[in-house]
């Protein structure tokens, strides 16, 4: 399954539908839980393969790709959010995102769907006091009996703490 997106259209926005006042966003599972990406950021979507691994590389990054010419390096989502034992399923795939420039697959349970959401239906994310770190969190999702929590796709991908770019972004 691949899905082609304009990734050149980059910023930190959401994609805002012609005329409607919605945001676009690829949602994916990991665990039990619900998570949407800005559409914009999706370069396409692949089934798991294998990856070559770096040595001294953090556990959450699984490796890399070769994707047309072009080396991928492989974050597990599962691991970096510490979100218990990973299973590769039929359904495991990684996203392939262009950030920052950048391109970069992330490994998660499975896609989902895109769904568009308007204001309306997105919540400021909530605060944790310091316990929990929410700056990669943009809002919540609601659209009919489901919950999404929005992520901040590429401040996530191009922080310090990820080491996959030279230079992290403000």
């Amino acid at each position: 399954m691949n899905i082609t997106t304009d990734a050149a259209a980059g910023g930190t926005k959401p994609a805002l539908s012609a005329g409607l006042g919605q945001q676009e966003f690829l949602t994916f599972t990991l665990g039990s839980e619900e998570y949407g990406i800005e559409i914009l950021k999706v370069q396409e979507i692949r089934s798991y393969e294998q990856v070559t691994k770096i040595a001294n590389a953090p556990e959450f990054i699984k490796g890399v790709v070769n994707l047309r010419g072009i080396i991928v390096p492989i974050v597990d989502m599962r691991i970096k959010f510490n979100l218990g034992r990973v299973n590769y399923t039929e359904f495991t795939v990684v996203i392939i995102l262009n950030v920052a420039g950048r391109v970069v697959g992330m490994v998660v349970d499975s896609v989902s769907d895109v769904i568009a959401l308007t204001q309306e239906q997105i919540r400021p994310a909530p605060g944790f006091a310091s316990t929990f770190d929410v700056r990669y969190i943009t809002g919540l999702g609601s659209i009919e009996q489901r919950m999404l929590i929005l992520v901040d796709i590429e401040r996530l991908m191009s922080g310090g703490d990820m080491g996959l770019f030279e230079q992290a972004l403000q």
